[in-house]
């Protein structure tokens, strides 16, 4: 039996910018899935960046407020919204309310680095190398 808490599962920044927890992974648990899992937050007034996965995507709202943008549609998302993102859409998710924003995300099949392209971010207009190759950032070159 493979049972996953979330706060025994370790918090960090993705290269969207939103904070995330991995609950499930067919390459870090010993599970018959081929989907990945993981539990996501942002700030009230922060947006995840542009980005897109050869993967189809799945966000199911727990709480909060958004504003789910998907190529060139958006629309307001609310708890209990469950969005599909088509393999290779640009996506970014904003929260619009005045409390975090989380959701869960699904990845079939799981998320890997490489199969995402994370956009210059609008904050600094770089892109994230490590994000964008799916390989960690070589601090020499």
């Amino acid at each position: 039996m493979l049972i996953r808490y979330l706060d025994e599962c370790p918090e960090f920044i993705a290269g969207d910018h939103t904070r995330l927890r991995e609950l499930l992974h067919p390459d870090k648990q010993p599970a018959s899935i081929r989907y990945s899992l993981a539990h996501a937050i942002l700030a009230p007034g922060e947006a995840s960046t542009k980005h897109s996965l050869t993967s189809s995507e799945v966000y199911y709202i727990l709480s909060g407020r958004g504003r789910m943008n998907i190529d060139n549609e958006r629309r307001e998302v609310t708890p209990g919204a469950t969005i599909y993102i088509p393999p290779a859409a640009l996506q970014w998710i904003e929260n619009i309310g005045s409390e975090p924003l989380t959701f869960l995300c699904i990845v079939d099949p799981a998320w890997q680095a490489e199969d995402e392209i994370v956009l210059p971010d609008r904050r600094t207009d770089s892109p994230d190398p490590a994000r964008e190759t799916g390989k960690e950032h070589d601090a020499k070159s």
